[in-house]
């Protein structure tokens, strides 16, 4: 827990380097005049509004299991309407910043190639590690920013994967109660199974086979868990019932805070999402990359790689459909499935509030 403190801030430090060096060079009031300039006409294609969605789920991975698995390490009563919050305005504030470190030194880049900004914006892995590299060579001291740069990056991946590795193995230890007391021996096979699976993208081919993962694994998937995630809560658990159960976390809200959130995860998350998934699928084009159409095994590859999430939860409830109470009518049967169990509740015992006396520090437990 201790080493997520330096692996989430020394980014913000090697950012802030950046930026005032990145000012200061030729060329880069350009690039921000560029980043800062509004093109109006893209707000009108879904595609944007898709990529904006994707990029959120890649910067707060919702509905992957990160947040909620590492959640489940708090205090029961901590303050998580809080927490979200300052996560959320701290990825816009940081995803503000780094635009103005990245389109300054763009900007000098385009200067020192005499082209036009335009010409050298990239996205996707090519800005981290085809366009920054060629720059970082052509400033003062180059082996400085280079090792600043790319130990940045190492420091990004290593948060990242801390919260994917404890995602799973919390799964793992969760479903396999046994395994908790051999948790070195699953970390160690889980790391390995990981390795051996990344080598494929240290191939020479290995670009390809990263955007083929990250167009199709990395997103329309996500986008129907997310979906399912917001009508299982919204509307076969309930949302009242859900706002509860954070009020008997961090005490009552108002009406106006019970609607907002009623709002949008009963109907305007979800209509989001079906909208943009559905329009992602009407503009689907052959996935190209470097000049080179993918072939059709390719995207049958990617395909599967999409839908293998959703297979496996809709795989799950069938399993428990057909191992469900015999004697039951196959309408009382989609019934019981579509409510918590009787075990459903805190895992451990806790001060439990009234909420009427919430506001006045009084507890009973």
């Amino acid at each position: 827990g201790k080493v997520v403190y330096f692996t989430a801030l020394f980014p913000y430090f090697v950012l802030t380097i950046l930026f005032f060096r990145g000012v200061t060079l030729d060329g880069a009031k350009d690039g921000i005049i560029y980043y800062l300039t509004p093109k109006f006409d893209k707000l009108i294609q879904a595609q944007t509004w898709v990529a904006a969605a994707v990029q959120i789920f890649f910067a707060l991975s919702p509905a992957w299991g990160g947040l909620i698995t590492l959640s489940s390490y708090n205090k029961f009563h901590n303050d998580c309407f809080k927490d979200s919050l300052i996560v959320g305005v701290g990825n816009i504030c940081t995803s503000v910043f780094a635009g103005f470190v990245i389109f300054s030194i763009v900007g000098y880049l385009a200067n020192e190639m005499g082209v036009e900004v335009s010409k050298v914006v990239e996205h996707g892995p090519g800005l981290a590690f085809v366009v920054f590299p060629d720059v970082v060579t052509r400033l003062p001291i180059p082996p400085l920013w280079s090792f600043l740069f790319f130990f940045m990056l190492i420091t990004l991946g290593m948060g990242s994967e801390f919260a994917l590795l404890e995602t799973v193995m919390t799964a793992i230890q969760d479903t396999y109660p046994p395994f908790r007391q051999k948790k070195v021996f699953v970390v160690l096979t889980v790391s390995i199974i990981g390795f051996l699976g990344g080598l494929v993208i240290c191939t020479e081919g290995g670009m390809y086979v990263l955007q083929l993962m990250d167009t199709y694994a990395a997103s329309w998937a996500v986008f129907i868990m997310a979906i399912l995630e917001c009508v299982i809560i919204g509307w076969l658990y309930g949302a009242d019932a859900f706002i509860r159960d954070i009020e008997m976390m961090i005490g009552r809200k108002s009406k106006l805070w019970h609607m907002f959130f009623t709002l949008f995860w009963k109907f305007l998350t979800p209509a989001t999402l079906l909208f943009l998934l559905f329009f992602n699928w009407i503009d689907y084009k052959p996935m190209v990359y470097a000049g080179k159409v993918y072939p059709i095994w390719a995207e049958l590859c990617g395909w599967l790689m999409a839908f293998v999430p959703v297979f496996i939860i809709i795989g799950l409830g069938a399993w428990r459909f057909y191992h469900a109470q015999k004697e039951r009518t196959l309408l009382e049967k989609i019934r019981r499935m579509c409510h918590p169990t009787p075990k459903w509740g805190p895992a451990h015992q806790f001060p439990k509030f009234d909420p009427a006396d919430i506001e006045s520090g009084k507890s009973r437990t």
